[in-house]
């Protein structure tokens, strides 16, 4: 298909002494379809040819028109802008046989190369319960993958677990003193959740629980078989309850490794560090100094010789390179870790890793109750399942009064399907660095810019193919330049864009740039819709194209949403 912005670029690129890249980045989509299609600001070619804009927008528009390719209607001066003018019968026909022939790969590409692109998501620490909060990062870290292989990357999904470090000394005490043996085997997360909360409650009373805790961590970090027996115990019970939800939500990974996996890489990473010179003493620690990168030293080593998330984390890079030999790895984490992964890629840049600037950490923000933060420790938490169950309760209920003719087997699929959609959504539609306020109201709204409202978009153009009994072979003999009308010509423009929102979310770890471009393109077809005869257009041709035109835009909006792991479905 065309690059027309880079079409309009060539073409100027002809008149001009500018580079080509620089033409077509300034380059600028109008905000008005009266003033044109593309545009090009003529300002910077004032002092080359020592003309004012105007006047040079002017000559180079002459000169254009006696080459006028046919994909361009015209070219108009507007001050010291070129407006380019797309020739709407050679457009429509252009994209949508792209569409048409391309169906669930239109919007791919093989610009990855076939790199290896590391995404670490989700992480959960064993036994807590997986609440709200782990949505963010489940949800976001899966689609950014999605999107990465969709153009052509080799994605490595990473569980990078919470298996090790302090907190499990704290619950091996907890478990101890408290555990109950049956309740473990009928509720685990409960039950482990139920001690861990405690062993904080008990604290404020016995301090002397925490100094057990270290020592029970110490016992596990030098394999003493008890304190293994039982941290194992509760990775297993854990990893149930979590691969019920990772499957509910179609979440899936490449690999489990979790912290405990890079514990006994830590004596490499500090002999690494060691020969290079790097390595200091701050309080019987051993840190690395990072005051050239405006950051706190890393801790390494604690002073009592065991291990922190920095030194765990390095360890795990330097693995990856060597298992994955990656192109990029990234961390979908949230933006209270920012402090923490910058130490940990400035030691490896101070170490002159050769893959430090490939690791980036894509963070995001936290969601908040309307009242309060919560805490696992405070045992004030909304578990993700009763969201999800919530969520697909009031979604049924909607379907029921909607349907009363559908089975019970549909109405279920479909409520899990739309119930979830909407959840998934809730995380993925706004900027990532943004707080989501946690509100059933809102998130459980089925109007406005939500996945109900998409899935509702596809599922009314699939009845109209239905209606029309149209089948995709029909695409084979069609008039698609019939398709000149504003509302056409808006759809078109909408879904021609997609594949661009698709590389710009990757560039920008930004799944919600390529949901706006599906909700816009929702949006602009149900303005058609309610604007323009489909199923009554008397004349054959136009409603053959017409109905192409809903078939492409069925096409995209389904694209875009498998990508955001939402289901489509055909009724609701």
């Amino acid at each position: 298909m065309i690059d027309f912005r880079q079409a309009v670029a060539e073409l100027i690129v002809k008149q001009t002494k500018l580079d080509i890249n620089e033409i077509e980045q300034s380059i600028e989509i109008p905000p008005q379809e009266e003033m044109g299609d593309y545009a090009f600001p003529c300002f910077r070619l004032a002092k080359e040819l020592k003309k004012n804009p105007a006047q040079i927008a002017t000559e180079i528009s002459q000169d254009l028109l006696e080459q006028k390719p046919e994909w361009l209607a015209e070219i108009k001066v507007a001050g010291p802008y070129l407006n380019f003018y797309l020739d709407r019968s050679s457009y429509a026909r252009t994209v949508l046989t792209e569409i048409l022939s391309e169906k669930e790969k239109f919007g791919r590409s093989d610009l990855g190369d076939n790199k290896n692109v590391i995404v670490e998501y989700s992480s959960p620490n064993i036994a807590k319960p997986f609440h709200v909060g782990h949505a963010f990062t489940t949800i976001l870290g899966q689609v950014i993958g999605n999107i990465y292989e969709a153009i052509g990357f080799n994605v490595i999904r990473l569980n990078h677990l919470g298996d090790y470090g302090t907190q499990f000394g704290k619950l091996i005490v907890a478990w101890k003193l408290w555990g109950d043996e049956e309740a473990l085997a009928k509720e685990p997360i409960t039950e482990l959740t139920r001690v861990y909360v405690k062993f904080h409650s008990e604290m404020e009373q016995n301090p002397d629980l925490e100094e057990q805790a270290r020592e029970a961590f110490k016992q596990l970090e030098n394999k003493e078989p008890k304190a293994v027996e039982l941290w194992q115990k509760f990775k297993d019970f854990s990893l149930l309850e979590f691969n019920r939800l990772y499957d509910r939500l179609n979440i899936n990974f490449d690999n489990y490794n979790g912290e405990s996996f890079y514990s006994d890489m830590i004596p490499e990473v500090a002999e690494m560090l060691e020969a290079k010179g790097l390595l200091e003493e701050s309080r019987g620690a051993q840190v690395v100094d990072l005051e050239e990168f405006n950051l706190n030293p890393c801790i390494i080593l604690k002073s009592d010789g065991t291990t922190i998330y920095a030194s765990r984390d390095i360890a795990a890079i330097l693995y990856r390179d060597q298992e994955y030999d990656y192109y990029k790895n990234i961390y979908v984490v949230g933006l209270p870790q920012t402090n923490h992964f910058q130490q940990v890629f400035a030691v490896l840049k101070k170490a002159n890793f050769g893959k430090a600037d490939q690791n980036i950490h894509v963070g995001f923000g936290s969601v908040k109750f309307k009242d309060g933060d919560f805490s696992t420790r405070k045992g004030n938490i909304i578990l993700l399942e009763d969201l999800l169950d919530q969520s697909v309760a009031k979604t049924k209920e909607i379907i029921v009064k909607n349907n009363p003719e559908m089975s019970q087997e549909e109405i279920a699929q479909t409520a899990e399907s739309i119930g979830i959609g909407a959840v998934k959504y809730t995380y993925l539609k706004n900027g990532r660095e943004h707080d989501i306020m946690f509100d059933w109201d809102e998130i459980l709204d089925f109007e406005g810019d939500t996945a109900p409202y998409l899935m509702y978009t596809y599922a009314r153009a699939k009845s109209i193919l239905s209606k029309a009994e149209y089948f995709d072979n029909e695409s084979l003999d069609l008039n698609l330049e019939l398709l000149t009308e504003s509302d056409e010509f808006s759809l078109i423009k909408d879904m021609y864009q997609y594949p661009e929102a698709l590389v710009q979310a990757a560039e920008e770890y930004e799944p919600s740039i390529m949901l706006r471009k599906v909700s816009q393109l929702a949006r602009s077809f149900n303005r058609f819709y309610h604007n323009t005869p489909i199923l009554r257009t008397e004349d054959e041709q136009l409603k053959k194209a017409r109905l192409a035109l809903v078939y492409a835009v069925s096409i995209v909006i389904q694209n875009g949403l498998q990508l955001a792991g939402i289901n489509t479905v055909e009724r609701m």
